[in-house]
């Protein structure tokens, strides 16, 4: 089927299901495709697609005057459509995708907490995002509330939030967090265990809860691209490079092939450095101090070299809108490429041990299992759903440049263990270095940075980007001046926070810490 065939075949269901399609638009979010859908058809056109086998992506809703306007996002084939409807402001009340789609639970519960916005049929329509931060009438995310917010003292405990329990004999809970022991951001999971045996688990997110969004409206688009590299620090480049992608499409503009060659760069530098750290906080997790050692040494020569290359440990705002803010000449280039078979070959040397040593087998094979159809149900998305089943990597399957111009090698396993989840990150570092190899092997020549042209009169931009975790989208407006009406940028952490609260299901509690760090959502790129 050749891209968006599907979508004129998925279209004809909708009408044969006399679902009242409005308008559509190949050229309104291109590369997607938009469905404008009567409202009261929402919920049904949800179910078609599902139906369809679309795999539900995203969704964000934005304040316009009167009315709001919603959109999701489904992906079939790597190809995206971006299915929209309008409400009023005075009655946003809408069918929820939730029955059709498990993962759109909380980014509906987010456009509830932040807009206002009715799901009338939401599985779960306990606050999210808010917690006790604005009373019940105060949405933050309507036009004419303060970025500032109205605070009236300190915000009261969320101690009221209702976990759902499990009822019976030998049943109890064990509350972890949001504050923890180590340096991470907070966040409260709720165990409903019999003895150490997990029943449930349930997660509390949203205490790290930024106004990203909000303070992202009227910005210039440079500090929309600093803004969006601080979603979350650990995906910075992804982040911006998603960021600058939907600008670009908004405006027209074309990056030089060398500052998108160094975008791809630092992404794939991005990826080795935060598998490394993983791998090796996995292993510790299980008491392999060994591995932790070792990864943690690498990982760290890794970054020194980041940051004497580009500048940053993290590159963080290297990534600039039209390209790219560092140019490295072939004496930086150089010793990073040196430094590629010299990684290969201790992580082939690691790989071999952590794959043949039982007492770590016995920790993480069987452990934290999310079998495929849970994983395909929720959308997970990369290392956590490639070690589940699900393949999708839009550098191989929907390659952007400079991506479209090699082969991507992408592992997928079927155990979807805490072991499988290692493989997967120790073999995608693996393939990380080929492709670094190859792009500064074949480095172009020219400029790095093309000049900012802002359009003319209000655009949208779509970006789709591979980050380390998974894909990463990002729909932004630009108003009439240029500047930014809406942002919403979605962490691929939307969809595998909930995946953990399937896979640690049988496991016990001690277990806990280990699936956790197999899975590593952000939290701060789910918390905007």
């Amino acid at each position: 089927m050749s891209p968006f065939d599907w979508v004129s075949e998925l279209l004809a269901r909708l009408q044969d299901e006399h679902v009242m399609v409005l308008r559509g638009s190949a050229t309104e979010l291109a590369p997607a495709h938009v469905l404008e859908i009567d409202p009261e058809d929402w919920g049904r056109a949800a179910r078609q697609a599902a139906a369809f086998g679309c795999r539900w992506a995203g969704a964000w809703a934005e304040h316009l005057d009167d009315e709001f306007l919603i959109s999701a996002c489904v992906e079939k084939g790597a190809d995206y459509l971006i299915l929209r409807t309008r409400v009023p402001v005075a009655t946003p009340l809408l069918p929820s995708h939730a029955p059709h789609y498990p993962g759109a639970d909380r980014m509906e519960r987010h456009a509830q907490d932040l807009f206002g916005v009715v799901f009338s049929d939401h599985p779960d329509p306990r606050r999210w995002v808010r917690h006790l931060a604005w009373p019940d009438r105060h949405f933050p995310l309507r036009k004419q509330f303060p970025a500032a917010g109205e605070p009236a003292g300190q915000t009261p405990p969320d101690a009221d939030y209702r976990f759902l329990q499990v009822q019976g004999a030998g049943v109890h809970e064990i509350p972890v967090g949001p504050v923890h022991a180590g340096i991470i951001e907070p966040g409260h999971f709720r165990f409903q265990a019999v003895g150490e045996d997990v029943l449930r688990l349930e997660a509390r997110l949203g205490y790290v809860h930024k106004g990203v969004e909000k303070i992202a409206e009227g910005r210039d688009v440079h500090g929309l691209v600093r803004l969006a590299a601080r979603v979350s620090g650990d995906s910075c480049v992804a982040h911006a490079w998603a960021a600058c992608m939907a600008l670009e499409r908004a405006a027209g503009a074309q990056v030089p092939a060398r500052g998108l060659a160094l975008r791809a760069i630092m992404a794939e530098r991005e990826r080795v450095a935060n598998h490394l750290g993983d791998v090796g906080a996995i292993c510790n997790d299980v008491g392999f101090g060994f591995v932790h050692v070792q990864l943690g040494r690498l990982r760290e020569l890794w970054q020194r070299d980041s940051a004497r290359v580009f500048g940053h440990r993290l590159m963080m705002d290297r990534v600039v809108p039209g390209g790219v803010e560092v140019d490295p000449g072939p004496r930086e280039v150089q010793p990073l490429r040196r430094a590629l078979p010299r990684l290969r070959a201790e992580l082939v040397r690691l790989q071999d041990i952590l794959e043949d040593h039982p007492s770590l087998e016995d920790r993480l094979v069987d452990t934290g299992r999310l079998a495929p159809e849970t994983a395909r149900s929720l959308g997970a998305l990369g290392y956590v759903g490639r070690a589940s089943g699900q393949g999708f990597d839009l550098r191989r399957d929907r390659p952007y440049p400079p991506y479209d111009t090699l082969e991507v090698r992408v592992p997928v396993y079927q155990e979807g263990d805490v072991a499988a989840r290692v493989r997967v990150r120790l073999r995608e570092t693996l393939v990380s270095l080929e492709l670094l190899d190859r792009f500064m092997a074949g480095l172009p020549a020219g400029p790095v940075h093309a000049p900012w042209h802002a359009p003319r009169g209000e655009r949208e931009g779509f970006g789709a980007v591979e980050g380390w975790r998974g894909e990463i989208l990002c729909y932004l407006r630009l108003d009439a001046q240029g500047r930014i009406a809406r942002y919403f940028p979605r962490d691929p952490s939307w969809l595998s926070w909930p995946a953990l609260e399937h896979l640690i299901a049988g496991n016990i509690v001690p277990d806990f810490p280990v699936c956790n760090k197999s899975v590593n959502g952000s939290y701060s790129g789910q918390d905007l």
